[in-house]
């Protein structure tokens, strides 16, 4: 059966609507669909077309704070990055460089690898007042260069690891070399189970005060495979009792909020696995919870 298309009705603007050439827009996003190095093979198709296409089942209206996303003047789309697994770390620089005044900008991947490759264009070799959060089921420790080392890989180049702050953490999801890497390197873990005795709030305010500390400006990765299964089949290494959707919707809202958080990636989504769109939509609503955050900046 043919899916339908949203009916047109001016009252009753999409989200999709947003997207457009905006220069001056607070508001930045670009595709960089990696997949080469995925330690699960996956599908070369767009991850970030697909996002943008979802977009159009939303609406501009957030409840929430009363606010309608159109007033935020749009969102800037510089498309995407061709052979994104290949590209230059300058290519990278001079594309965020050039949506340097937009108050945040967001990737949308494409694998995990995407954090390493927009975090090190962002600090361009220098790590010294960069800070990164990631909602994550995994530590991202691995040897090698795949979408399973990012965190490792960025330290290495200089990253200063006590302003990692890695949230999500699940239970057989990750190695015991892996995590005494983690615990050697020092920086703050905090685990799926140590979320059961915090609110999603206590936990993104924590990991603000920790990455930002000292002015440091802020990369926010949101892995979706933290999500439990059952809400995101487009994710290969996702694990039942992960967060749920609405537990990473607030945490993205509350952290986009804070005027250090200047860039953030979402990563490891593979369309053909996605059933009926929900990790796509569920992605699309991520970058209507950052646009809400980031407009709360001036409230």
């Amino acid at each position: 059966m043919a899916r339908m298309s949203p009916s047109a009705d001016s009252q009753w603007p999409t989200a999709a609507s947003l997207l457009g050439d905006f220069p001056s827009a607070r508001l930045a996003l670009f595709g960089l669909h990696t997949f080469a190095t995925s330690v699960t093979p996956r599908s070369s198709r767009s991850t970030p077309d697909a996002i943008r296409a979802a977009l159009s089942r939303y609406s501009t209206w957030s409840y929430e704070d009363a606010l309608d996303l159109e007033e935020g003047g749009g969102i800037w789309d510089l498309g995407n990055i061709a052979d994104a697994d290949e590209v230059s770390r300058e290519e990278l620089h001079q594309i965020l460089a050039q949506a340097d005044e937009a108050q945040l900008r967001i990737v949308l991947g494409g694998d995990n690898a995407v954090t390493w490759h927009a975090l090190s264009a962002r600090a361009n070799g220098e790590y010294d007042q960069v800070g990164l959060i990631t909602l994550d089921a995994h530590l991202d420790m691995r040897e090698g260069r795949s979408n399973g080392s990012p965190v490792r890989q960025l330290i290495e180049e200089g990253l200063d690891p006590h302003h990692v702050v890695q949230i999500g953490l699940a239970d057989f999801s990750n190695s015991a070399p892996y995590a005494a890497a983690a615990r050697e390197a020092g920086g703050t873990v905090i685990t799926r189970a140590e979320l059961r005795s915090l609110s999603i709030v206590q936990a993104a305010l924590r990991a603000l005060d920790i990455a930002g500390a000292g002015g440091r400006r802020i990369h926010f990765d949101i892995d979706v495979d933290v999500v439990d299964r059952a809400f995101v089949p487009g994710c290969p290494a996702a694990a039942p009792g992960g967060l749920t959707p609405d537990e990473v919707r607030q945490f993205a809202r509350i952290v986009a909020a804070d005027p250090r958080v200047d860039t953030l990636d979402i990563t490891e989504i593979d369309v053909d696995r996605d059933e009926n769109e929900n990790t796509v939509r569920l992605a699309a609503l991520l970058v209507l919870e950052a646009f809400a955050g980031v407009l709360r900046r001036s409230a």
